[in-house]
């Protein structure tokens, strides 16, 4: 088996005063390149705030009311979300009275409640409603006639799927089926 050469590199003639002139040298242009680069890249940060500060320039007021309704939307849905647990927690059981007007009585407040929980459900599953509708980018366009709702509408009840024009026209055909 032939033998390999290792090249055998010289040793340096420099001087330690020149290597460390040669060193002082490269840290002082290493640390300048981090001082010039340290600048830019605040620069970019302060241009990222500056595009989002035009970002919500660019948003109409339309757009900025629809974001705040979706703000009141989520913090409602907290807010049900909390007292339904609260209820359920606090909710009396089934319990037997010696006294049957104590008996009716606790049984009318127990159907009570469950019936403001089951209006709170509802009101629970409009408000995810509207929330995905925010997301998706179609909240506040009629369902029956595809018009932009107003916006006063929108503030006044956020969850209404219907423009003005078009609920009283519901309303109105209810009255008839009603009577």
């Amino acid at each position: 088996m032939p033998k390999k050469k290792i090249a055998v590199k010289p040793k340096c003639t420099r001087t330690k005063k020149e290597k460390t002139a040669k060193e002082k040298t490269a840290k002082a242009t290493k640390t300048k390149i981090v001082a010039t680069t340290a600048p830019k890249v605040k620069k970019k940060v302060g241009k990222q705030k500056t595009l989002k500060q035009k970002m919500a320039k660019q948003l109409t007021p339309r757009e900025k009311k629809l974001l705040e309704i979706k703000k009141t939307l989520m913090a409602q849905k907290d807010a049900l979300l909390a007292e339904a647990e609260q209820a359920l927690n606090a909710l009396p059981g089934q319990t037997v009275f010696p006294d049957l007007g104590d008996q009716a009585t606790a049984e009318t407040e127990r159907s009570f409640m469950l019936r403001l929980r089951g209006r709170e459900r509802r009101l629970l599953k409009k408000i995810e409603d509207a929330i995905e509708r925010i997301e998706q980018g179609i909240f506040g366009i009629c369902e029956k006639c595809a018009s932009e709702i107003d916006i006063r509408r929108l503030e006044a009840r956020p969850v209404t799927t219907l423009c003005i024009e078009c609920k009283i026209q519901q309303e109105e055909e209810e009255k008839l089926m009603e009577g």
